[in-house]
């Protein structure tokens, strides 16, 4: 195992690239948008994305980023999010201290603690999927740069010079889902990052397309499967140093 970390700045980006092993991505502080060549995960605090080896993905930095990974032999067969409980957290952050000793002894129980503490990671759905198609994985690219635009199908059909009927069948056929439910997917992932500054709901749900903080938290809930406050709170305590 190897341990690697790195503070970043908001809108950095780490270029595409692969390791040879598995990459745990973590982020002690702040919140990363991984993508690969299939879609994106937003992780925030408190989560880290299981990358398998091989696996090309470029990382963002959604607001200042406290960054560690581990490079693991333990060959995942596809990107996961996991939550991050406290007992893992602190064994991540002690792999990143011990770069450099030479303390073989402690670093084999730090590894195998930190094997077992994954295995039983609780793992969540935080994937958007990007299709593959140019047209629409450039229209993609755009929406999530500004998820407010509430466009309906037609308006899409017609930045992309296609019927709507075209449109909803493209969406079906590359991303797996309606274009009305990917549109609501990617914008649940994405408010994460506003949430996490400990932005007011009503604020977040403005700026991700919605006109009442409850209809955003209804949507919050059904996809995620808690409320936006409680994720709130789950971040903040996520983040919150401990005391040793």
């Amino acid at each position: 195992m190897e341990a690697l970390g790195m503070d970043y700045g908001h809108g950095e980006v780490v270029a595409s690239h692969c390791h040879s092993d598995d990459q745990l991505i973590y982020a002690s502080r702040g919140v990363m948008r991984v993508c690969s060549d299939d879609g994106s995960w937003v992780i925030p605090c408190g989560h880290a994305l299981w990358v398998p080896a091989g696996v090309s993905h470029e990382i963002r930095m959604e607001g200042d980023v406290s960054m560690r990974t581990l490079l693991l032999s333990s060959r995942v067969d596809h990107c996961q999010v996991i939550v991050v409980p406290g007992l893992l957290r602190e064994l991540i952050l002690a792999a990143s201290r011990m770069l450099g000793q030479r303390d073989e002894s402690l670093g084999e129980h730090v590894r195998a603690l930190i094997q077992r503490e994954l295995e039983a990671a609780e793992r969540i759905n935080a994937y958007v999927p990007v299709p593959r198609h140019a047209r629409l994985r450039a229209w993609c690219e755009r929406f999530f740069d500004d998820p407010a635009q509430d466009l309906t199908l037609e308006q899409c059909g017609e930045q992309l010079n296609m019927s709507s009927r075209s449109v909803a069948r493209l969406f079906q056929r590359e991303v797996g889902m309606s274009y009305g439910e990917w549109r609501a997917r990617t914008r649940m992932m994405l408010s994460q990052r506003c949430l996490a500054d400990g932005m007011p709901i009503i604020n977040v749900a403005l700026e991700h397309g919605y006109q009442s903080a409850s209809a955003f938290a209804a949507v919050f809930k059904r996809i995620l499967g808690y409320t936006p406050s409680d994720w709130q709170v789950s971040i903040q305590e996520a983040a919150a140093p401990r005391a040793h």
